[in-house]
């Protein structure tokens, strides 16, 4: 499925919504991209958006509806860097307006909402790509590249030790870590696979001395396409000899292993019949590669990474690893798109939108449409 690509001159300029932390980051880092130009900040509270102008060091145009701005100021696209909860609104809205969306993860709050979101890119024909930021690392593309020397793979491992005090809403969450953090790994293990995910099996669970009052620990154990399996053993309140925030991983393939800290170069063990080649190349670091990559795929129309209609199965993989731990069984991933998609049915109000939902044979034949892990 292809989309619109830009025929301009001068650098891609856009709009970033949501003038929070994250949204700052965006906003630098697309000052430092000659490729882009920032040309408005949009959030519904004026004081963050004259905040963030000012942090930056210059005048920018804001505004508290983010399709106005970026009309007003002759945008090519948004940056929406808004609270999960607000990525679907303003997701749907610029789109509609004929503006290719970059988001941040996750694709948004619920994988109904997700669904909606793959329909709305494909009606209109614009490129929504959500960035998965953790895949923009030469670590993880040198991992894979040397893995895929390996023969058959059939098992990826991460353990992902930290123990952040954020304080606010993440320390009242139900499923802090798996709901916030753990698609970063889930997303990293599709890209190192090459592959999406059938099944899971988890255990969430919160040790005596946690500071959150959800469960800020879990080990989930996810079966892949192929057969291969992916497993996640993680915890956000387990200080001292912490991992990088990538994880510490492993991969088990046919002829040799792969271990990477997540920071540094991975190391790898062949037998002797196998070789491994030096050098993978990455769009770019971070967010940074996400911006990169969106940019190059509206000028020139390359197929990016985190696509919408490939993006929804990492959110997919924590909805199923919640589902799994509360319930205490295993849980299948059409579960979980099945049920989303019924919901989308029942609560998409747009009729256009609703149209492409109803359209799609069944709910994998429809983001099989525009859908690559890789």
């Amino acid at each position: 499925m292809s989309f619109t690509t830009l025929d301009i001159e001068g650098p891609l300029r856009l709009v970033v919504v949501g003038a929070g932390g994250m949204g700052r980051a965006w906003m630098h880092t697309i000052e430092a991209d000659p490729a882009t130009e920032l040309v408005g900040i949009a959030d519904l509270y004026p004081a963050a958006t004259e905040a963030a102008a000012a942090d930056l060091g210059r005048d920018l145009a804001t505004g508290t509806d983010a399709v106005e701005l970026a009309q007003r100021t002759g945008a090519h696209a948004i940056v929406n860097a808004t609270i999960p909860e607000a990525h679907h609104p303003v997701t749907i809205a610029a789109l509609r307006a004929g503006l290719p969306v970059l988001g941040e993860k996750p694709v948004a709050a619920t994988v109904a909402e997700g669904l909606a979101l793959a329909a709305a890119a494909e009606l209109t024909g614009h490129l929504f790509m959500v960035s998965q930021s953790r895949r923009y690392n030469r670590g993880l593309f040198q991992a894979r590249q040397d893995a895929e020397a390996l023969g058959r793979i059939g098992i990826v491992s991460v353990d992902f030790f930290q123990s952040p005090h954020f304080g606010g809403f993440r320390d009242e969450m139900d499923s802090p870590l798996l709901l916030d953090m753990a698609i970063h790994q889930f997303d990293m293990a599709r890209f190192l696979l090459d592959a999406d995910p059938v099944a899971v099996v988890c255990e969430e669970y919160n040790p005596p001395w946690s500071w959150y009052a959800g469960n800020a620990a879990a080990t989930a154990a996810f079966e892949m396409e192929g057969g291969a399996r992916f497993t996640f053993n993680g915890s956000w309140c387990s200080p001292g000899l912490e991992t990088s925030w990538n994880g510490a991983w492993r991969i088990s393939a046919e002829h040799g292993s792969t271990v990477w800290d997540g920071e540094g170069e991975p190391e790898t063990k062949a037998l002797s019949d196998a070789e491994s080649k030096a050098g993978a190349e990455v769009p770019g670091e971070g967010i940074a590669g996400s911006l990169r990559e969106f940019t190059e795929a509206l000028l020139h129309g390359s197929e990016p990474m985190g696509r919408v209609h490939a993006n929804v199965l990492s959110l997919a993989m924590v909805e199923a690893a919640i589902r799994s731990a509360a319930e205490g069984r295993r849980v299948r991933l059409d579960e979980i798109l099945d049920g989303a998609y019924e919901s989308a049915l029942a609560t998409t109000t747009d009729i256009d939108i609703l149209t492409v939902l109803q359209g799609w044979p069944s709910v994998r034949d429809g983001l099989n449409r525009g859908s690559r892990s890789d």
